[in-house]
């Protein structure tokens, strides 16, 4: 869940290569802030990947707009938009947005807004909320939307979902003195996990009395992030079908014990041509050094070959027949990873937790990191493992290159490659006035796109493109044919 937090500026000294603006930090993250902000100052931060609402940003000048001659009046951000990104600001790291207290006077009574305090709506009004990129969604059917939902004939109700892992800035709460830490790479693909379970047989009453009462079966079974997998070789999902992820459910099928479940990513390629994760511009990050230590575009392949992909266990567990659920330490997962042959993902550090500065510290070593499995790439980050705790206690932070790369393919690869399962086919430039989709600015002249839906070949959609993000769709289709 997306939040803003009341905090305090801190570590505010020059910027580099501008006169009027200044860098601090919240929670650790770089913020550009103008010279009105000073030392101490208490406000409201915004991280990266999130979406302002329309009345707060227009009470605070926030968003763009232009007066009779066209000159812009307003602030920087897009009027539809609203989003958060991570950006350059004349060679400094911007991770967010820091506004003073006063700009949510108009919403509440700010002296009873104190430090810690999490934020999204403030008497009924929207001040942010996670941003969802927009996508050309697939039409559905209407005879789609009136299946009846039915109980499937075999389910497996201890089959655990995978546990989304919070931001480490905003809990650092959580660690305490003496608490046994790990570093983990977090790594770039898809979600899976696999797990030999108790079945639960709803075919008839026989059935059902005979796995509730007699001998308890035990199955694999295999699913992402939320979703069971039924059918491999099934046109759906987020990939067109889930055969890649096929192999890996084989290889786990004689190899776990009864009531372990595993968590891990599979990373690399989809099939002969199309990686898991799309392609980002490094270009998009505006550093020269980085454009020439990793080439112009970033391919999230861990070492995988086109068309091979593997596979990196951050998790496991063992869950009895009633329901509880022990999780494994890190330790036996490695030994359970080593006697099954399979990785784990890359242990950077293990520490004791003594000071919120140390473990800050320790992480930012590894932030922004060549990726140490392929060395190709820039990694994408770290997960801070709690390991003494009774359940799963774990913590990511994302380098600020990769958020970079992040907000560009998920505004061009997904909607390019995946979102919405489309695939450019035609190409043509018209004369008319516009908006773009993509960054939202208004244009004279823009392109019209068509696109084929895989799911159902006979329908188009269409999209409005400038000049500039007209060049980065280009290259995405240089790159697909």
């Amino acid at each position: 869940m997306y939040e803003a937090y009341i905090t305090t500026l801190k570590n505010v000294r020059k910027h580099s290569n501008a006169d009027r603006l200044q860098v601090a930090e919240c929670f650790g993250n770089q913020v550009v802030v103008d010279l009105s902000y000073k030392e101490g100052d208490i406000g409201i931060y915004f991280p990266t990947d999130g979406k302002l609402g329309k009345e707060f940003a227009e009470a605070n000048n926030l968003l763009r707009k232009k007066d009779e001659n066209g000159n812009n009046i307003g602030g920087y951000l897009d009027p539809d938009k609203r989003n958060i990104k991570a950006i350059k600001l004349r060679g400094e790291k911007s991770e967010g947005l820091f506004l003073l207290l006063s700009s949510l006077a108009t919403f509440c009574n700010i002296k009873e807004l104190n430090v810690g305090d999490r934020i999204t709506t403030l008497n009924g009004i929207l001040i942010c909320e996670k941003y969802i990129p927009r996508t050309n969604k697939r039409k559905v059917n209407n005879n789609e939307n009136k299946k009846i939902k039915r109980k499937k004939d075999v389910e497996y109700p201890l089959f655990k979902e995978h546990v989304d892992t919070e931001q480490l800035d905003y809990n650092l709460s959580e660690f305490k003195k003496g608490d046994l830490c790990y570093i983990t790479l977090k790594m770039h693909g898809t979600s899976q996990r696999t797990a030999n379970i108790p079945k639960q047989n709803n075919k008839n009453w026989i059935t059902k009395f005979k796995d509730k009462y007699l001998k308890t079966k035990y199955d694999v079974v295999t699913g992402t992030r939320r979703v069971i997998i039924d059918n491999f070789d099934k046109d759906s999902g987020f990939y067109g079908n889930d055969k890649f992820r096929e192999y890996y459910h084989n290889w786990f099928k004689d190899k776990l014990q009864k009531g372990e479940e595993v968590f891990y990513e599979v990373v690399g390629y989809v099939n002969e041509t199309t990686p898991i994760m799309p392609d980002g511009d490094n270009k998009k990050v505006q550093d020269k050094d980085f454009v020439k230590r990793y080439g112009d575009k970033t391919r999230f392949s861990y070492g995988c070959t086109e068309g091979m992909n593997n596979i990196y266990v951050y998790r496991m567990t063992m869950t009895n027949e009633d329901g509880y659920v022990v999780e494994y330490p890190w330790e036996l997962v490695k030994i359970r990873c080593e006697e099954m042959g399979v990785n784990y993902v890359p242990e950077l550090d293990k520490f004791f937790y003594k000071t919120e500065e140390d473990l800050l510290k320790r992480v930012d070593k590894y932030l922004d990191i060549t990726d140490p499995i392929g060395k190709t790439h820039i990694a994408e980050g770290v997960v801070v493992r709690i390991d003494n705790k009774k359940s799963f206690k774990a913590y990511k932070k994302k380098g600020f290159f990769f958020k970079v790369l992040e907000r560009y393919y998920k505004r061009y690869g997904r909607s390019a490659r995946y979102g919405g399962n489309t695939r450019m086919i035609e190409y043509r430039q018209l004369e008319r006035k516009g908006k773009c989709i993509c960054c939202g600015k208004e244009i004279q002249r823009y392109t019209e796109k068509v696109f084929r839906f895989w799911a159902d070949k006979s329908q188009v959609g269409q999209v409005t493109l400038c000049e500039n993000c007209i060049k980065e769709m280009n290259t995405l289709i240089k790159e697909e044919k």
